[in-house]
């Protein structure tokens, strides 16, 4: 799950065209934390998975639908 969550924030960050340093501003979590979450090494709690999807602003299931599920992003709708 932790990957998953993973990839698909990097998936929607790259896609609103966002660094993590502008997610960190956003977001209030470090941009070292971050990084560790888009390799997969941290295991953000639903809070935190909440914050994170109002800062990309996306919902928060977008964080955690699989792969196969995922639609396309609209950068246009930060």
């Amino acid at each position: 799950m932790r990957r998953l969550v993973g990839r698909n924030f990097a998936r929607i960050r790259r896609a609103k065209g966002l660094t993590q340093e502008q997610v960190e501003e956003r977001s209030g979590h470090s941009q070292q934390y971050l990084s560790s979450l888009e390799r997969g090494r941290r295991n953000p709690t639903m809070v935190t998975i909440f914050e994170l999807a109002q800062a990309l602003g996306v919902s928060h299931v977008d964080l955690v639908v699989p792969d196969d599920e995922a639609g396309p992003v609209d950068p246009a709708n930060p």
